[in-house]
């Protein structure tokens, strides 16, 4: 018998922990009772807007001393990348 504490957590576990940190809000579908609808709260669109500015600075910071053109060349192949994984 597998050790539980191994399993990944549903996704239900998950909502409910993010629920739980306040960052997320359950609403009922007002066309089906069986489905929850997820929506962001607040404090988690605040932490989403500081956590991107984070995420643009320490970029500007890693691309500092590359040439612009080598930056475009690296975004047109992780284009292609990304486009052969779908």
């Amino acid at each position: 018998m597998p050790n539980n504490q191994f399993k990944k957590p549903s996704i239900t576990r998950l909502v409910d922990n993010l629920e739980k940190l306040n960052l997320v809000k359950r609403v009922a579908s007002e066309f089906d009772r069986r489905i929850n609808l997820i929506y962001l709260t607040k404090q988690a669109h605040k932490l989403q807007e500081e956590s991107m500015v984070l995420a643009e600075e320490t970029l500007n910071e890693a691309l500092i001393t590359v040439p612009v053109e080598k930056v475009e060349v690296c975004k047109e192949v992780l284009q292609i990348v990304y486009d052969n994984l779908k």
